[in-house]
């Protein structure tokens, strides 16, 4: 049986923008609308929890809207000639409509509630809105089953252990300032060599690093033939 290097890829928001997914930090992105501590963190939920309700059921109806783009795409065609396995900091669900197969959600997934009582009862919800006063199977309110500031992220262990075996890690339209998942890349052997694609500076240098200044779409396409070359 032919043996496949392991590619990680961990992936942030630079992935998905150029779908039309609005991001925090982009000029006129969702920093500017809101206080991200208002709707992306725990005690903003506890504060206003009709207020973040609202703000992901736009987030959800916006994915609704969009495409993966060849980014997402390109990566998912690399499970022809790699192991793959995707380590994504998004909620939405491009990876998997671009074909990608394994994927890890670090912070949750738009397109799931759960209770706000057992983190582990979820349902798909789709696209659509969660209502308020809609509950769980326990008789809790749903809420989106995104993993705000101020909690645990219970994937963050696995994604370690994914990291720690790959053969060459990807670094997609990420800024690596968000912990722990910036940490992740830590957990990377000294000689596995590192790609890093992002049109702007990213504090993470030194080791192994191939650095690609460029947004996602065009990264991806330089990034597939310099593997296809290295095969």
């Amino acid at each position: 049986m032919k043996s496949f290097k392991k590619i990680v890829a961990l992936t942030g928001a630079g992935i998905s923008a150029e779908s039309g997914i609005t991001t925090f930090r982009d000029s006129g992105g969702l920093w500017e609308q809101y206080d991200v501590m208002d709707v992306a963190s725990i005690d903003g939920w506890r504060k206003n929890p009709q207020l973040v309700q609202r703000f992901y059921n736009d987030r959800r109806k916006q994915l609704g809207e969009v495409e993966p783009n060849s980014a997402h795409r390109i990566l998912a065609e690399l499970e022809k000639d790699f192991d793959v396995t995707v380590v994504t900091q998004n909620v939405d669900n491009l990876h998997e409509r671009a074909g990608s197969t394994k994927i890890i959600h670090l912070h949750g997934e738009l397109t799931k509630a759960r209770s706000t009582l057992d983190p582990n009862l979820i349902i798909d919800v789709g696209y659509r809105a969660i209502e308020w006063g809609e509950k769980a199977s326990d008789g809790s309110q749903l809420r989106p089953h995104i993993v705000w500031f101020g909690e645990a992220v219970p994937m963050i262990e696995t994604a370690a252990n994914v990291v720690v075996e790959a053969d060459i890690l990807l670094i997609i339209g990420t800024s690596l300032n968000v912990y722990p998942a910036a940490g992740l890349v830590g957990y990377a052997n000294r000689k596995t060599p590192i790609y890093l694609i992002d049109p702007n500076e990213v504090a993470y240098m030194g080791r192994n690093i191939t650095v690609i200044r460029e947004k996602a779409t065009v990264g991806m396409e330089k990034l597939r033939e310099a593997l296809m070359n290295d095969k």
